[in-house]
């Protein structure tokens, strides 16, 4: 399986624009644009500005992705976490999020076996073993931290 890797801004509101219910319309209209002004930011056509970040999270609020933090954490070498809600965790929770996390270390395993089958990994095999990897951290943190927040003691 190929794993779509966002390497631009550009990238990542297409990704969105993809995942957003109707599409390009439906985008322009939940930002209050028309679709030759949404078209010109989020392709930034003619000079026009590209969207800003609380355009593309309030897009991202309605598709639940996390593209755009995904992109920017990576620009940094790092990966997005998404906090637990406490009031969303339960011991079923915990459970499906270690389920997740073997299931993403186990893509990484075999994405490193399938590279090595020719002796060598190639720069597109890198990204994609890393972006992997960066996805099971992140899930591997995220659990920890559901299951401190469902577990811990409340202070006073």
């Amino acid at each position: 399986m190929t794993r779509e890797i966002l390497e631009t801004r550009r990238q990542v509101v297409s990704a969105i624009i993809r995942a957003y219910p109707g599409g390009r319309e439906g985008a322009a209209g939940r930002l209050g644009l028309s679709l030759k002004q949404f078209d010109n930011h989020a392709y930034e056509n003619n000079g026009h500005r590209s969207l800003d970040d609380s355009q593309i999270a309030a897009l991202e609020a309605v598709t639940n992705t996390s593209f755009l933090a995904d992109y920017i954490c990576n620009q940094f070498g790092g990966f997005f976490v998404h906090m637990p809600a406490a009031e969303l965790l339960d011991n079923i929770e915990l459970h499906q999020r270690s389920l997740r996390t073997s299931s993403r270390r186990g893509k990484v395993d075999q994405h490193i076996a399938k590279a090595l089958d020719d002796g060598e990994i190639s720069a597109a095999e890198k990204r994609e073993i890393l972006a992997l990897h960066a996805k099971h951290l992140a899930e591997r943190h995220g659990q920890v931290l559901a299951t401190i927040t469902l577990h811990s003691r409340e202070t006073p």
